[in-house]
């Protein structure tokens, strides 16, 4: 009989957990940096916990509930799929305190606590981190950056005339309640780049020098770029700098921009019948190159499993995107504290 290198050990459970932190589980940095117990008092401020009657199944804790809303959005994962990983994956069981647990939480209980504390709660989550960078030092700093970025969501195949009803508000009326639950009625169609996208958009202020979202609005994609500019200024940045893209240039915002002290630092766009002269040029290259630096908040916005958001209605997207800027500045956080980087 050949001999085997399996092992049955009572304590093999705690040999795993010492393995997975010697080989540095990334979790453990969220655990150490971030305070949950402070973000779960901020959300229930906002969306109170229910009381459970006699003799019902008690609620999971908010902070438990905050934990997994987290994992759920660094990878973009459904709630069937986050439900299936807690009952997986050690480290998730770990990280949100259920590891000795008899129970985990289900897609319904999920959906549910997002549906509780809905979008109030979401940025309530968001002002938290943003509290806890500030009282480390990062406040906006050098200037501050303004973009969008279209949030695609799963296309609707809908007839012309289902698409013409939908327009003006309505549904139609062969549409049954199952049905009806699976049209997102409220996302809207645009063209990027000669590219068509369906769904949502998400435009952002990120300061300059540390790049962390210190504002954001969320709408459907047909809203232009710069129809929200003046919803995301931060008034609170040290330096009167703007810097934008070729998408947001107008007189009117000009003129805004001088009003109120900012110094404007948006990109030239030239027409046909009158091209960009090279000074014009040389000064959107030389803001091109501070402009650039939102992108990299995009970027790690796909890298948490992508931007796509499979949710139905304005509502869930709202809350979607408001955790993927929560999120974002989560890691950024985590980054700065782990690689002790320290504000001035």
């Amino acid at each position: 009989m050949h001999r085997s290198a399996i092992k049955p050990d009572l304590f093999a459970d705690q040999e795993h957990k010492n393995k997975l932190d010697s080989l540095g589980d990334p979790l453990l940095d969220l655990e150490k940096h971030i305070d949950f117990k402070a973000l779960a008092a901020k959300v229930d401020a906002v969306a109170p916990r229910e009381i459970s009657p006699k003799g019902g199944r008690p609620a999971y804790p908010t902070e438990t509930m905050i934990r997994i809303l987290v994992l759920k959005r660094l990878h973009n994962l459904s709630d069937e799929a986050m439900e299936y990983q807690l009952l997986d994956r050690m480290s998730y069981k770990r990280f949100c305190g259920l590891i000795d647990s008899r129970t985990i939480p289900d897609r319904t209980t999920l959906w549910t606590f997002e549906n509780r504390i809905g979008t109030d709660g979401a940025k309530a989550l968001f002002d938290g981190v943003e509290s806890q960078l500030l009282k480390k030092g990062f406040m906006a700093r050098a200037g501050q950056i303004i973009d969008a970025t279209i949030v695609p969501v799963p296309k609707q195949h809908n007839r012309s005339a289902e698409k013409e009803l939908i327009k003006q508000g309505a549904m139609p009326a062969d549409w049954k309640p199952a049905k009806r639950r699976q049209k997102d009625v409220d996302a809207t169609w645009t063209k990027k780049h000669g590219k068509s996208f369906f769904g949502y958009k998400l435009s952002i202020n990120v300061d300059k020098k540390y790049k962390i979202i210190r504002k954001f609005e969320t709408d459907t994609a047909s809203v232009g770029d710069g129809d929200h500019f003046n919803a995301v200024i931060d008034p609170f940045n040290t330096s009167a700098d703007v810097y934008a893209d070729r998408g947001y240039p107008s007189k009117a915002r000009d003129q805004w921009l001088k009003e109120n002290g900012y110094r404007n630092q948006i990109q030239r766009k030239g027409q046909a019948n009158k091209p960009l002269s090279e000074a014009q040029q040389r000064r959107n290259h030389r803001i091109a190159k501070t402009r650039a630096r939102v992108e990299h908040v995009f970027a790690i916005m796909e890298q948490m499993g992508g931007k796509m958001i499979r949710t139905i209605g304005q509502a869930r997207a709202d809350f979607a995107m408001t955790m993927m800027a929560t999120c974002y500045n989560l890691k950024r956080f985590v980054y700065f504290q782990k690689n002790g980087i320290k504000a001035f």
